[in-house]
């Protein structure tokens, strides 16, 4: 596998401090998910520690393919579903904003 073939799942957040630790708890139980799910190829939970800008928790996961992200995303709905946790409403208690998309290498 290239690492020009990857794709990397890369989430952005704006997160209160009086939100952090309930979302890096549910941060961590998806990575946790993810982690065993084929195609997975790694992944780093980042917290800024200085500069100027506003999305203060990143999450990032390289996979090796589109299916594979896919069929993780079914994997992570399919735990939610079962334990009644719904992503989008915490993040909406919260008060946390949030960019994700997915990304590819692109040289150098």
């Amino acid at each position: 596998m290239s690492a020009n073939t990857t794709i990397f799942r890369i989430d952005k957040f704006v997160v209160p401090q009086a939100a952090r630790e309930e979302f890096l708890q549910r941060v961590r139980e998806t990575h946790e998910i993810l982690c065993r799910q084929p195609g997975f190829v790694r992944d780093a939970l980042l917290e800024q520690i200085s500069g100027p800008g506003r999305f203060n928790i990143v999450t990032v996961v390289e996979w090796e393919s589109q299916a594979a992200i896919d069929a993780a995303r079914a994997a992570v709905e399919a735990a939610c579903a079962a334990t009644g946790f719904n992503p989008l409403e915490t993040m909406q208690r919260l008060g946390i904003e949030a960019d994700m998309a997915n990304y590819r290498h692109f040289g150098a």
